[in-house]
Parts: structure tokens; C-alpha cells; sequence
């Protein structure tokens, strides 16, 4: 999409615009920036890679929570 290099903020800001929830590996995204100025969710992947086969076990867990994830919030998915 282009967007590599872009910081939190202005990632938020495009990423709100094409999606509702943004799922990062970045966990200290919610204490850098106020999710509630933002129209989107964040989950945050806690595994010991970005690899897929160290994300993918996390994956039913994130299915689950999206349904009910709103705009502003940040949610946590670890093992």
C-alpha cells in the first residue's frame, strides 16, 4: 500500500480511512497515541515472532474478538 516507514500516528490516520481495525505486532501503540482521536481498533499481537508460523496459533483468538471490538479500543492477543 505504500505505507511502509510511516509512523503511528500518520499510520492511523490512513489506516482508519481503508479499514476498521488495525492489527499490529507493536504493543506500545495504545500508550503512544490516543486511539480515541481514531476511527478504527487496534489489536496487538503478542508472540515471539512476526513470523506466521509464531502468529497464526493467535489467530482464532483474534477472529473472536472482532465482532465486538469498537473504534478507539486496543486489545492484546497472546498465547
Amino acid at each position: 500500500m505504500g505505507w511502509a516507514g510511516l509512523k503511528n500516528g500518520s499510520l492511523l490516520t490512513r489506516a482508519q480511512n481503508e479499514f476498521d481495525v488495525l492489527i499490529s505486532m507493536d504493543g506500545s501503540i495504545a500508550t503512544r497515541q490516543n486511539l480515541s482521536k481514531f476511527d478504527i481498533a487496534v489489536i496487538g499481537l503478542r508472540a515471539k515472532s512476526n513470523r506466521l508460523q509464531d502468529t497464526n496459533p493467535l489467530m482464532p483468538k483474534v477472529l473472536a474478538i472482532l465482532p465486538g471490538i469498537r473504534f478507539g479500543q486496543f486489545v492484546t492477543v497472546e498465547e
